[in-house]
Parts: structure tokens; C-alpha cells; sequence
């Protein structure tokens, strides 16, 4: 029985020990220590109840320290308990005061939290970089279509990080300016002899209001021709009016032969009446027998005489000859 209960002890003591450097992050205290970052094992132990992670506290406060910056291990975990990236907003710290860029850890943290890069923001902030845009599409007065592309060079705006609009906003902005540059135009000449001249409006539109960026340049990178919009508008315009007075010109010849029947009808009305007129003229006496045939005999030698000269005048139309 001794033999089984003396390791108990030692293994019990070792156990304890393995716990506790593995709750007690000794070593990150130490090098804490010698960083000259005044910290308490206390307070890392309370980082592990609060589910803290100790080394992403304590390595940004390392940095920050040894930079030069005055933080506090308080304010480092209330960001990293917010969901925030402790470790990019030190780094911002450092490169801004390196850029002797005035930006406080309370607007860090905030740009941070904002969903922003505050670490790429500061970096354009000295760094500019650019924007290119895409193909913007314009038409001058003159009806001919310009593509213009352009490259703008931004500047982060700390101030305005939050609550900004980013460059989706400012490529936006920069193709309705050249869009309006263009139109104004009276020839598309003027476009290509002085493209810079779209770059000074634009500029003077002051399109970076609201933005998170301050607009430095636009520079006109290409400007092409591409199709002639005037004279496409002008030749859908006439096919338009051709078609609507050909449709104006196949109403008036429905409406022409229609009345067209309508006075054959009344001439075949007409001469249905006359043999009940003549009737009636024979039963009355106004007409005598020997004055119907004569009237008969007129009319025949009359038609004979038509069909002789019809017959023998080459210049008889084929419609007359319809009539026939």
C-alpha cells in the first residue's frame, strides 16, 4: 500500500504547476516586465476569466510602448472586447505619429469599429494612391460619343473616415463631371484638343465633399471617338417620319377608294332609276313612243362612235380601256 500512495503527491504538485502556467501566462509577464510595461499578473488572470486572450493585449502594449505611445492596458481591452483589431490600431498609432498625423487611440478605435482599415488609411493618408475608372461614355453637342478614362489620385481624410463615402462614391462623382464636361462641349474636337479642361472642371465641382477622401489630381488618362449618336439619332428620326407618312399616305388612298365606291354606288343607283323615270315618263305623256326610240338610237351611235375612236387612238390610257 505505501509503495502506491507515495507518487501521489509529487504527481498532484505537478499537475498544479501545469495548470497554473497554463492559466497564468508567466512567461508574457516577464517579457512584459523587461518591455518596461507596468502590468500585474492580477490583471492577466483577469484577462483569462474574462476571455480575454492575453497575448493580444499585451504584444500591442509592448509595441506601443517601446514607440513611445502613452496607452492603457484598459482601453487596449475594452476595444478588443468590442470586437475591435487591437493590434491594427497600434500599428496606426505608431505610423501616424512616425506621418506626425494627430490621430488619438479614441478615433482609431472608432475608425476601427467604423468596419475601415485604419492602419491602410493612415497609410494613404501619406501615401496617396489612385483611383482608375472605368470607361465613361459622353456625347459632345456636336452628336459624336468621347470615351474618356481617368486616373484620380486620393488622399485618406482621417477626420471624415467615419461616416464617409468611399471610392465608389468618388468614381461616381468624377463620371458625371466628365459626362458633363463632355456634353457641353460644342465639338468633340474641343475634347481631344484640350482634355485637361476636364480634369479643371471636375476639379472645381469640389466632388470630395462627403467623402473619406481628398481629391489631389485627375488626370485624363485616354479619350477615344467611338460612334456618331447625332447622325443615328437623325436616321432613326427620318425612318420615324418616313414610316409615319407612309402610314398618313395609306389612310388618305382607303379613304380615297372608299369614297371612290361610294360615288360608283350612287351612279349605279342613279342609272337604276332611270328606265322607272322613263316608264313613268311613257305612262304620263311626256315622252312619246317615237322620241324613246330616237333617244335609243342617239345613245347607240353615240357608244358605236366611242368605241371607234378608242379603238384607233393610240394614246387611250390602259385604265380607260378598264373602263371599257
Amino acid at each position: 500500500m505505501p509503495f502506491f500512495r507515495l507518487p501521489i503527491i509529487p504527481i498532484l504538485i505537478l499537475l498544479v504547476i501545469i495548470v497554473f502556467f497554463n492559466f497564468v501566462p508567466v512567461g508574457l509577464w516577464i517579457s512584459a516586465f523587461f518591455s518596461g510595461v507596468p502590468i500585474k499578473i492580477s490583471t492577466l488572470v483577469g484577462m483569462r476569466l474574462r476571455r480575454v486572450n492575453p497575448r493580444k493585449i499585451v504584444i500591442p502594449m509592448v509595441k506601443a510602448t517601446k514607440a513611445g505611445l502613452d496607452l492603457k492596458i484598459e482601453n487596449l481591452e475594452a476595444h478588443y472586447l468590442a470586437g475591435g483589431n487591437v493590434n491594427s490600431v497600434v500599428n496606426a498609432l505608431i505610423a501616424a505619429q512616425r506621418a506626425n498625423i494627430n490621430l488619438g487611440f479614441e478615433q482609431a478605435a472608432a475608425i476601427d469599429l467604423a468596419g475601415r482599415n485604419v492602419l491602410e488609411a493612415v497609410q494613404v493618408s501619406v501615401n496617396p494612391k489612385v483611383i482608375e475608372t472605368p470607361n465613361i461614355s459622353a456625347v459632345a453637342q456636336d452628336g459624336i460619343e468621347v470615351i474618356v478614362k481617368a486616373k484620380v489620385t486620393v488622399r485618406a481624410n482621417i477626420d471624415r473616415l467615419v461616416g464617409g463615402a468611399g471610392e465608389e462614391t468618388i468614381i461616381a462623382r468624377v463620371g458625371e463631371g466628365i459626362v458633363t464636361t463632355v456634353g457641353s462641349a460644342e465639338r468633340y474636337k474641343v475634347v481631344l484638343e484640350n482634355p485637361d479642361s476636364i480634369s479643371k472642371v471636375v476639379l472645381d465641382k469640389g466632388l470630395d465633399s462627403g467623402t473619406a477622401y481628398e481629391i489631389l489630381s485627375i488626370d485624363i488618362a485616354d479619350v477615344d471617338i467611338a460612334r456618331n449618336i447625332g447622325a443615328r439619332l437623325q436616321t432613326d428620326q427620318a425612318q420615324a417620319d418616313k414610316k409615319i407618312s407612309e402610314a398618313k399616305a395609306s389612310e388618305r388612298k382607303a379613304m380615297a377608294l372608299a369614297k371612290e365606291q361610294e360615288m360608283r354606288a350612287k351612279v349605279v343607283e342613279a342609272e337604276a332609276e332611270v328606265p322607272m323615270a322613263l316608264a313613268a315618263a311613257l305612262r304620263e305623256g311626256r315622252l312619246g313612243v317615237l322620241d324613246y326610240y330616237e333617244m335609243k338610237n342617239i345613245k347607240s351611235d353615240t357608244s358605236m362612235r366611242e368605241a371607234i375612236s378608242k379603238a384607233t387612238d393610240p394614246k387611250s390610257t390602259s385604265w380607260e380601256k378598264q373602263d371599257e
